[in-house]
């Protein structure tokens, strides 16, 4: 019997769509493994109401504890508590950088096995089993567990299904450790860009060094409101550390993995690295003066000119169809 366990990140009185959608994958698994699936809920003020939402998704019991929302550490404690206390051997996350920080955390914590970037997971003889891809997305890797299993998935690599009922709710309190007091958040900062859910847009318009300077992200951002609801505009690792476009926005590698209806790259040469955190998105336009760049190879629709006269006239042409 494998019970899994999974880490629900809240903020501003929602849950976020990663998160909802391990706990559906995790649901599956459990079914399949003779097991549960449960949540641990972490924030301020959370209520019972609220938690025993995520039942709808799959969690059997919610496990709810009083701590900061945004810091790993206290995260850490509170689910190496729940797994020792109800003899849980796995934990998922939904992927995200505080996922990744606190996955990593429990797995320290607990001397577990972990996995990263996982794009699928199995059960194999009621254990789990994590697929993830390798050798930039050209292999699958499988890991296996002798003991506890972390498995952190890619974003948006779990299928969110909603249709269960309200969950249990537990109220936990676990002991702070050492370095849950080493961190406190002092303040919450906004940046251009910062308040745009990348990884839930369904049409995202991308742009890369093509672009020229900072303010070549003006014309993205209106092709993005000519588009109109959800869409978002993010940018390549190339023009963050130049300063062009906040780290929140980042896709790629080394930022965030996305998987739109639409993905628009302007000005994106489509390096390797790029690739990996794009290359799920369901329909892929590239806009970009050299024939040779490698995103048309991997594009449906590809654009050969200059992105500054047709970015324009693409916003015009939208903005009056949907008028």
């Amino acid at each position: 019997m494998a019970d899994i366990l999974v880490y629900a990140l809240h903020y501003e009185g929602a849950f976020n769509k990663n998160s909802l959608g391990a706990i559906s994958e995790a649901s599956k698994l459990a079914g399949e493994a003779g097991g549960s699936a449960h949540a641990v809920v972490v924030g301020e003020g959370i209520s019972d109401e609220l938690a025993a939402t995520l039942g709808e998704y799959g969690a059997g019991k919610v496990f709810k504890a009083e701590g900061p929302e945004g810091l790993a550490q206290p995260v850490v404690d509170v689910m190496a508590k729940v797994m020792g206390d109800e003899g849980i051997d796995y934990a998922v996350f939904g992927g995200g950088l505080l996922g990744f920080e606190v996955g990593a955390g429990l797995a320290a914590r607990l001397q577990a096995g972990v996995t990263m970037e996982v794009t699928n997971v199995l059960v194999e003889d009621g254990k789990l089993v994590a697929e993830r891809p390798i050798l930039g997305d050209s292999s699958i890797s499988q890991s296996r567990y002798k003991t506890k299993g972390i498995i952190i998935g890619r974003l948006n690599a779990f299928e969110l299904k909603a249709g269960g009922s309200a969950a249990e709710v537990v109220s936990v309190t676990a002991e702070p450790s050492a370095q849950a007091a080493q961190a406190s958040i002092v303040s919450r900062g906004e940046q251009r860009g910062a308040d745009v859910d990348i990884e839930g847009a369904g049409t995202l318009i991308a742009g890369g060094r093509g672009l020229g300077n900072a303010e070549g992200f003006d014309l993205l951002q209106t092709l993005a409101e000519a588009f109109g609801g959800s869409t978002a505009v993010a940018a390549t690792r190339a023009v963050v550390d130049a300063g062009w476009y906040p780290y929140a926005g980042q896709i790629g590698q080394t930022g965030k993995t996305v998987a739109p209806k639409l993905y628009l790259a302007a000005g994106i040469s489509g390096a390797i690295q790029h690739k990996v955190g794009m290359q799920s998105s369901e329909n892929i336009v590239a806009i970009n003066k050299d024939a040779n760049a490698p995103i048309f190879e991997f594009s449906d629709l590809g654009i050969v000119g200059d992105l500054n006269k047709i970015v324009p006239k693409l916003a015009e042409a939208i903005a009056a169809k949907r008028a």
